[in-house]
């Protein structure tokens, strides 16, 4: 019995030992699945970052170059926040002097000195519009990444614009001209340790005679985008006429009434809506309707008036808007009329006040950007942009950037066209 009994304790003994055996072979075997597993998902990466490489490749004259374009990230319907930074991107003159500043420095604390680098978890002391514009940009066209994310920029934009927190969808002309009025504002004051305009003054390229004051000081948005409006009012009862001198970022143009059921570009016959019908529609003569009245200083009292827009300074880059969505008794409806606009060449010397003092190349404009908004409404649809870039057009959809042609951008249905300042030929060339 005794001996039965050392037996099976020997037999448990066997059996732990074989059972140790089994469990380190599991573990070797756990081991080497594992570590197959980890090489397998760098091997993975490692094709995702190439295959990533190589989709930002593109040929051209059949040689390969690499397609330095960067998309943005949409975070939740900010397709006409994307649009615009990428319209603006293309900007060089805009673009270079926002990528050339320093960044900021926090000054007080532990952290002074330092870098700033703003997240949604940094309070509202830190926030900074032109710091995260700044990056941004320079983001978009270093090459080295597909998209990027601009979640700091829109936390940014949520903190100093209320009317754009949420995530529905929004206006993309009211985006833009809420942007340049911010950073305009914001370089206003100082940046840095460093104001404004002292850096201003030392940007060779942008002169004085180039400057537009609004609101205040100048800054590179108005010495860029700032022109300058003349509004011309006459009464029709004693002939006083009154001359008003506006500022301005931008032109927002109405579609003529009789183009706004076209929808294409061959849908129909007859004359097609162009660029310069609207330009013209904006600076012709106008008879002011009954709820516009002028207040006449000889009459003493509301007037019928005629009114006419001249532009007295043309800015270095010319903004404009295209105005498709109207309010009727109860909701906002769009003009899907196309506008046939020129890529090059834009002449706006007949729209000055003084052509005679304006050289003959400092009126022409070349397209350098296009924001469209595809869908009916302006609470919903979707925006994406074309730009031209180093001589080349790309299309911009939110995180997919593509290369694409003249003639497709030309069919585009423009909501807004950014058209630069054609530089004035060196008097050799002239000769």
């Amino acid at each position: 019995m005794f001996c039965k009994y050392l037996y099976r304790c020997d037999d448990f003994v066997v059996n732990d030992t074989k059972l140790g055996l089994v469990q380190k072979v599991r573990e070797h075997l756990q081991n080497l699945e594992n570590s197959a597993f980890t090489s397998d998902r760098h091997r993975k990466r490692k094709l995702l970052e190439n295959s990533s490489l190589n989709s930002k490749l593109l040929k051209v004259n059949g040689s390969t170059t690499a397609l330095c374009a960067t998309g943005l990230r949409n975070l939740g319907n900010t397709c006409f926040m994307n649009a615009i930074l990428q319209s603006l991107s293309n900007i060089q003159q805009f673009c270079c002097y926002f990528k050339e500043l320093p960044a900021v420095e926090l000054r007080n604390g532990k952290t002074a000195g330092r870098r700033t680098y703003h997240t949604r978890s940094q309070g509202d002391n830190n926030v900074s519009l032109v710091e995260e514009f700044r990056k941004t940009l320079c983001a978009l066209w270093q090459g080295n990444q597909t998209a990027f994310s601009p979640e700091s920029l829109f936390y940014v934009v949520w903190k100093i614009m209320p009317n754009f927190r949420g995530y529905q969808q929004q206006d993309a002309h009211e985006f833009m001209r809420y942007l340049l009025d911010h950073l305009h504002l914001e370089l206003q004051g100082g940046f840095n340790g460093v104001s404004r305009s002292v850096i201003l003054q030392e940007n060779s390229n942008l002169s004085a005679s180039n400057k537009c004051c609004i609101n205040g000081a100048s800054t590179v948005v108005t010495a860029i985008f700032g022109g300058i409006l003349q509004n011309e009012v006459n009464c029709l009862i004693c002939g006083t006429e009154s001359r008003k001198f506006d500022p301005f970022l931008d032109l927002s143009l109405d579609i003529p009434s009789q183009f706004r059921n076209k929808r294409t570009k061959n849908q129909e016959s007859g004359p097609m809506c162009t660029l310069r019908d609207c330009l013209r529609s904006f600076t012709d003569l106008e008879e002011l309707d009954e709820t516009e009245l002028y207040m006449c200083h000889k009459c003493k009292k509301k007037q019928k008036s005629t009114k006419k827009f001249w532009i007295q300074k043309l800015p270095k880059v010319l903004c404009l808007h295209l105005k498709r969505f109207h309010w009727t008794a109860y909701l906002r409806n769009k003009v899907d009329t196309y506008v046939e606009f020129p890529l090059r060449g834009l002449d706006m010397k007949c729209y000055l006040l003084e052509p005679e003092n304006s050289g003959p190349e400092s009126c022409l404009y070349d397209l350098v950007a296009v924001v469209v908004h595809h869908g009916s409404g302006v609470g919903s649809g979707h925006y994406t942009a074309y730009a031209a870039h180093e001589g080349r057009w790309f299309h911009f959809n939110d995180s997919t950037v593509t290369l694409t042609d003249e003639e497709t951008v030309g069919k585009a249905k423009a909501y807004i066209l950014f058209y630069v300042e054609r530089p004035a030929k060196p008097a050799a060339e002239k000769l």
